[in-house]
C-alpha cells in the first residue's frame, strides 16, 4: 500500500517537530547535568581544586558503565524506571528520559576532557589572586573551555538526533517512528527515502550552527 502524500505530509511535519522536541530538550537538560557533573568530576581528580578520590572514583564508574552501553539497549534497560519518573514508556516525553541519561554521561567526558586541556597557568593565576575553587570554575575553567565545549555539545546533539531515530522505532514517537511505521513496515522505499533525507538535513543544520559558534567563540 502505497503512500497518499497530501495526507503524509501534515504527519512528517508532525514528526519533525517532535524529534526537534526530543532532542532539545534532552541536549538542555543535558547540558546542565552534564556541565554540573563534569565540574565535579574535573574538580574531584587528584591534585585538583576539590580533589576526593572517592567521589571521582564513583563519578568515574559511573561513565565508564554507562558510555558504552547501545542506546537500544538502555532504553529496554531503563525502561521501568522510565514509568516511573514519565508515568508511560511510550511517547516523545518517555523517549527524552533515557535519551538525558544517556547523554549526560557522554557530556560529562566532554566536558571533563575540555577542562582538563586548560592551561594550568591560567588556574593558578586565578588561584594566586585569591579566587575560590568555585569561581575557579565557573569564571575561569569554563569560558577557557567554552569554543570546545561547543564544538562537543555539536557532536552531542547530532549523536541526539540519531538517539531520536531509535527511539521512533520502540514508539517514542518523532521521523524514527514515521521511517519505522510508514516505512519500513510497509516496503514504502520512498517513505524511506524521505524521513532519511530529513534526518541527514537535520544533522547538517546542527552541525553547521556548532561549527559557526564554536568559530566564533574560538576567536574572541
Amino acid at each position: 500500500m502505497k503512500v497518499d502524500w497530501e495526507l503524509f505530509r501534515p504527519k512528517l511535519i508532525d514528526a519533525t517537530g517532535q524529534t526537534l522536541y526530543m532532542v532539545l530538550i534532552t541536549l538542555l537538560l543535558s547540558s546542565v547535568l552534564g556541565l554540573a557533573l563534569g565540574l565535579l568530576l574535573y574538580a574531584t581528580r587528584k591534585g585538583n581544586l576539590l580533589q576526593n578520590r572517592p567521589v571521582f572514583a564513583v563519578l568515574n564508574l559511573l561513565i565508564n558503565l554507562v558510555r558504552p552501553v547501545p542506546f537500544i539497549i538502555a532504553i529496554i534497560a531503563l525502561a521501568p524506571l522510565t514509568r516511573v519518573v514519565t508515568g508511560t514508556m511510550i511517547g516523545t516525553d518517555a523517549a527524552i528520559f533515557p535519551m538525558v541519561v544517556v547523554a549526560t554521561f557522554g557530556v560529562v567526558r566532554i566536558v571533563e576532557n575540555n577542562l582538563v586541556s586548560v592551561d594550568p597557568g591560567v588556574i593558578e593565576a586565578a588561584r594566586a589572586m585569591g579566587a575560590g575553587p568555585l569561581r575557579v570554575l565557573l569564571t575561569v575553567l569554563v569560558p577557557e573551555a567554552l569554543g570546545p565545549l561547543v564544538l562537543g555539545l555539536t557532536f552531542v546533539l547530532v549523536a541526539l538526533i540519531d538517539f531520536s531515530a531509535v527511539a521512533g522505532t520502540v514508539g517514542g514517537g518523532g521521523v524514527g517512528n514515521l521511517a519505522m511505521t510508514y516505512g519500513y513496515q510497509r516496503f514504502d522505499t520512498p517513505v524511506m527515502v524521505v524521513t532519511v533525507a530529513v534526518l541527514i538535513m537535520l544533522v547538517q543544520v546542527a552541525q553547521l550552527a556548532g561549527n559557526l559558534l564554536a568559530r566564533r567563540l574560538l576567536r574572541r
